[in-house]
């Protein structure tokens, strides 16, 4: 209980911070149009692409880490959009000074490649090595051994 009282109190001090931030701006509708934007987008587009990708992906057997994968490249994506959708040279070449496209991609490879191997590690039927197939009739937990 004291730790909810803790961070409900630093989310408030946050707020509070945020709205001194807020007042400082000449402009202030057009952050809260961007605020309705980011929520427009989620309605209307984000939330939608999740429940559809979350019914195609219902008959998958690796759905948990197929959706663990696809959160991981999502949200990469969403990290690199800023720099992504800066085309063309700038004035000053240390603002942005790598290949963020490349980089981009290589981090999604990478998602892919971790994410088939996991799928590919928990096959069902594949056994694990050092362990051996029972031998004789299953034996049920708790039950008495001597007959």
């Amino acid at each position: 209980m004291t730790g909810r009282i803790l961070l409900g109190s630093l989310g408030v001090a946050l707020m509070g911070f945020g709205a001194v931030l807020l007042s400082g701006l000449r402009d202030p509708l057009s952050v809260l149009v961007w605020l309705a934007g980011g929520i427009v987008l989620h309605d209307a587009v984000l939330a939608p692409l999740v429940l559809g990708a979350g019914l195609l992906l219902a008959s998958l057997p690796a759905r948990r880490t197929v959706r663990g994968a696809l959160i991981v490249a999502c949200s990469l994506t969403l990290v690199a959009l800023p720099p992504l959708l800066r085309p063309g040279r700038r004035g000053n070449a240390s603002v942005l000074p790598l290949d963020y496209p490349r980089n981009w991609l290589l981090a999604l490879t990478a998602v892919a490649v971790v994410t088939a191997g996991l799928v590919l590690a928990r096959r069902p039927g594949r056994r694990r090595p050092g362990r051996r197939a029972p031998i004789g009739p299953p034996v049920e937990r708790g039950a008495d051994r001597t007959g």
